[in-house]
């Protein structure tokens, strides 16, 4: 339904991370590799990148093609980065809401992706986006289900919890709700990223100082390594962790 990555590291131009591998995400875009649902990832892109002395990221983002884009070339050649977070967009409902939907998703100092769907939206969600302030559901960029899991992710990192555990409680809280959902979550601060493999591919490279975290690998490295489904990934520039998601018993119920 989506490609998206993360890199922690030294600068780079974003087109070195994003155009110019040989399986790039924006090759990705049209032509993915391991991409388990959709074929073609033609309903927008997006990407945000942190600058030096700066804890809020920009963003580009847009409703069309990644390679339809030429503002998009000279930007990926030109900008550096130690930090960012991009995505290609395969809509789960067609025309929602355009280049609002496209990830990343951002507040503060965090950007956010969602690669995948959830079953029976909106019926299912229902009752967490109840539980949610009301300022938050006013406040969705777009109406669709990325938008949302994005404000129920966020409403734990406010409430003080660490990054890692906000994406596994909301994937389990989700899928006990919409079971049967796809729910690979990309989350980074700049200086971290946490990930779940929930439903579709997800795979990391970490060398010396320097870590990506994809949907799927960019180039025909054989350190690429595969993260096996329903396990969170957390992550530094200089180290990765992987622990298992636990099912959710069906009788426990969601924090208030």
């Amino acid at each position: 339904m989506c490609r998206h990555l993360a890199y922690l590291g030294p600068e780079e131009p974003l087109g070195r991370l994003l155009v110019e591998p040989e399986h790039s995400l924006y090759r990705q875009s049209w032509e993915p590799r391991r991409q388990r649902h959709g074929t073609v990832n033609a309903d927008g892109f997006g990407v945000g990148w942190y600058a030096e002395g700066d804890p809020v990221p920009g963003r580009y983002r847009r409703a069309a093609p990644i390679w339809g884009d030429q503002s998009f070339a000279d930007l990926a050649r030109v900008v550096r980065s130690g930090a960012l977070l991009a995505a290609v967009r395969d809509a789960t409902l067609a025309g929602a809401d355009g280049e609002a939907a496209a990830a990343p998703f951002a507040a503060g100092p965090w950007l956010f992706s969602h690669n995948g769907a959830v079953t029976g939206w909106p019926r299912t969600l229902a009752v967490l986006a109840r539980r949610l302030p009301p300022v938050d559901l006013l406040s969705l960029e777009a109406r669709c289900d990325s938008a949302l899991v994005w404000a129920l992710v966020l409403n734990r990192l406010r409430a003080g919890d660490e990054e890692g555990q906000a994406l596994a409680d909301t994937v389990l809280e989700v899928a006990h709700y919409a079971p049967g959902s796809r729910l690979n979550l990309l989350l980074t601060n700049g200086e971290t990223i946490a990930a779940t493999a929930w439903g579709d591919t997800l795979w990391y490279l970490s060398e010396p100082g320097r870590t990506v975290v994809a949907s799927e690998p960019y180039d025909d490295d054989p350190h690429w390594q595969e993260v096996p489904d329903r396990t969170l990934l957390t992550a530094t520039s200089a180290e990765v962790l992987l622990t298992p998601l636990k099912d959710l018993a069906p009788s426990k119920e969601p924090r208030t």
